[in-house]
């Protein structure tokens, strides 16, 4: 049983890597019952500002949530109608700097009726499963925090690697004027004080 909900988790915790070219739009979609409960968690990688423009919208075309410009963010939201419902990225704002995105798309349980009590009183033999259910969303929880830590951990570490390499090159730059400089000026005083005998 325990094996069956790690390969259950392990199958929906997989995120998916995309790069969005500059005036493209990148779309992915999920056919859900009404009542299911859909989450995305995404996070811009690289790519110019780290931002992104993310759109939700229905099976009859309606936008449900609209964000500009995020580097990060998670959606959720109950389907309100049987159907397909399209999670678009546009990186339409950017002219020419495409954009590395990593989700991942979540797709829950559709919700049922309360479960009835039984004759004596005691919990529907369901309440075991319900509660595996709910351990393992709060295991692709979990998972979808780690994913998101280790992005940050390479965001930053780029940015580190990137700042220490100018830092390096700017160095070197500077030592190179130095020496320069300083040959320049020994040339010129030579050249200042030299006699100079006319025959």
């Amino acid at each position: 049983m325990l094996l069956i909900v790690f390969f259950s988790i392990l199958r929906f915790c997989l995120p998916y890597f995309i790069t969005v070219d500059a005036h493209a739009e990148e779309c992915f979609f999920d056919k859900v019952q009404n009542g299911t409960k859909l989450g995305l968690t995404f996070e811009v990688i690289e790519g110019g500002f780290l931002d992104i423009d993310v759109k939700v919208t229905g099976p009859d075309q309606e936008e449900i949530i609209t964000r500009e410009r995020e580097s990060n963010g998670k959606i959720t939201f109950a389907a309100s109608k049987t159907g397909a419902y399209h999670y678009c990225f546009s990186n339409k704002m950017s002219t020419m700097t495409p954009k590395g995105v990593m989700f991942s798309m979540d797709i829950g349980e559709p919700q049922a009726a309360p479960a009835a009590a039984g004759v004596d009183g005691e919990a529907h033999p369901n309440k075991l499963a319900d509660m595996i259910k709910e351990l393992s969303t709060a295991l692709v929880g979990v998972k979808h925090e780690q994913e998101y830590m280790e992005v940050r951990d390479k965001i930053h570490r780029k940015i580190n690697e990137s700042t220490n390499s100018r830092v390096v090159m700017w160095s070197f730059f500077e030592a190179i004027v130095l020496v320069a400089m300083t040959l320049g000026q020994v040339y010129y005083l030579k050249r200042f004080f030299e006699v100079r005998r006319v025959v």
